[in-house]
């Protein structure tokens, strides 16, 4: 048996004596382990001097593209293949005897190397589309959806890659059988192939993940995302029950998903209460004097008094018409005193969207709406921290000389006609 190898000591091990057996033996085993050597010393050059060597000058260099690069571990996974090459031409003059083995561990490195180039090239896709959204032109236009299309296109060529060194084909003859049944497969697979597209979308754009909180009325659906699969979204509801989804419909179709609520610290409050605009008017001197007494409302009602105060005497403007000049209202006071009094509570975050504002009058009364965002996020205490505030603010309307506006019941035509 003749081994070929660069370092062939069966020569000097049959002159000594042994056996060519045994010699052939030794020769292989000693081959394999200079090729394990030679591995090893490839990735500790390649990985730990060649790739460590150029982090050091990307960092120490002013552009940011290349950072993404090595933050992207192109270059590390670049690494792995030199190991791989130098096992797979190197292992054929160890076991050049052994044919069937020697095919078998080459198709094995060989789909080895694919991987490791598939795994060079979407990292090497990823950091080209994180440098352009560095650009000013990635604000308006997006390159994310081209990106996913490479990346498909680039795993079907592993795959088919990988199969031709398994079957043992050209990857010309499989892609024409592929072409062939291609029809036929887009009828048997239809839902797997639209769930596996609109799978990989919903994963690269983050668009729903496991324990989010989405709402889609076309499906019935309004809870937690409990299971994603290829087929199929499991969302159970806020009443126990469960409703599964075509996952390609939630590309395909709107919904909501509140992730951005609960990762934002707060959650919206948005109500309106209708004044009767019956109930607006001038404040009175006493009703003033009685407003001051109100802690919300005192330093506000004294500094508004000199302001009007002094333009009113700079515009000579005389007091006996109150429609002339400025005057406080009873609905404006009354929505510093909610703005205040918001601005107070321990619940109510102070540094998002904060507004007290009049909506459209309608015949319904002019509604005031309440547009703030609770500290509590979880539903039942959300709920508790609304109708308190609430609770409070149909109480206090009264002490404003202000009513809230309400259709007459069966008791109102009762009381009328009595």
């Amino acid at each position: 048996m003749k081994i070929r190898f660069l370092f062939d000591i069966k020569s000097i091990l049959l002159k000594w004596g042994i056996e060519e057996a045994y010699a052939n033996s030794i020769n292989i085993i000693f081959g394999v382990i200079l090729i394990l050597l030679l591995v090893y010393l490839s990735d500790v050059i390649t990985r730990r001097i060649i790739v460590a060597v150029i982090g050091r000058i990307i960092k120490k260099t002013s552009a940011s593209w290349d950072d993404i690069f090595y933050e992207k571990r192109v270059f590390e996974r670049l690494s792995h293949l030199a190991p791989a090459l130098i096992l797979h031409y190197s292992i054929g003059y160890v076991l050049g005897d052994f044919v069937r083995l020697t095919n078998i561990l080459q198709g094995a490195i060989t789909i080895c190397m694919i991987i490791i180039s598939l795994l060079v090239v979407n990292s090497f896709i990823l950091a080209l589309g994180e440098i352009y959204t560095t650009l000013p032109v990635a604000k308006n236009r997006s390159i994310k959806g081209y990106i996913q299309v490479v990346q498909i296109i680039i795993y079907c060529i592993a795959i088919i890659l990988t199969l031709s060194v398994l079957l043992g084909k050209s990857p010309t003859v499989l892609l024409t059988g592929i072409g062939a049944l291609a029809a036929v497969l887009i009828l048997v697979f239809k839902d797997t192939i639209l769930g596996f597209v609109a799978s990989i979308q919903l994963s690269a754009n983050k668009m729903v993940q496991i324990g989010d909180w989405i709402s889609m009325p076309k499906h019935n659906a309004d809870g937690t995302v409990t299971e994603i699969t290829l087929n199929t979204v499991k969302v159970q509801n806020w009443d126990k029950t469960i409703s599964t989804i075509p996952t390609y419909s939630l590309v395909s179709d709107s919904f909501g998903n509140w992730r951005g609520m609960e990762e934002s610290g707060g959650r919206r409050i948005k109500r309106h209460i209708n004044i009767d605009m019956r109930s607006v008017k001038f404040c009175t001197p006493e009703m003033l004097e009685r407003f001051k007494k109100i802690i919300y409302l005192k330093d506000y009602i004294e500094q508004k008094e000199k302001d009007i105060e002094k333009y009113n005497k700079k515009n000579n403007i005389p007091d006996e018409i109150v429609v002339n000049g400025r005057r406080m209202t009873n609905i404006g006071t009354f929505r510093k005193y909610l703005e205040s009094y918001l601005r107070n509570h321990p619940m109510i975050h102070n540094e998002m969207t904060f507004l007290v504002r009049h909506l459209q009058p309608t015949e319904k009364g002019i509604p005031i709406e309440i547009y703030v965002f609770s500290k509590d996020q979880r539903w039942a205490y959300y709920e508790s921290i609304q109708a308190d505030i609430f609770d409070h603010i149909l109480a206090v309307i009264p002490e404003f000389d202000l009513k809230v506006f309400q259709n007459p019941t069966g008791d109102d035509f009762k009381s009328l006609i009595n």
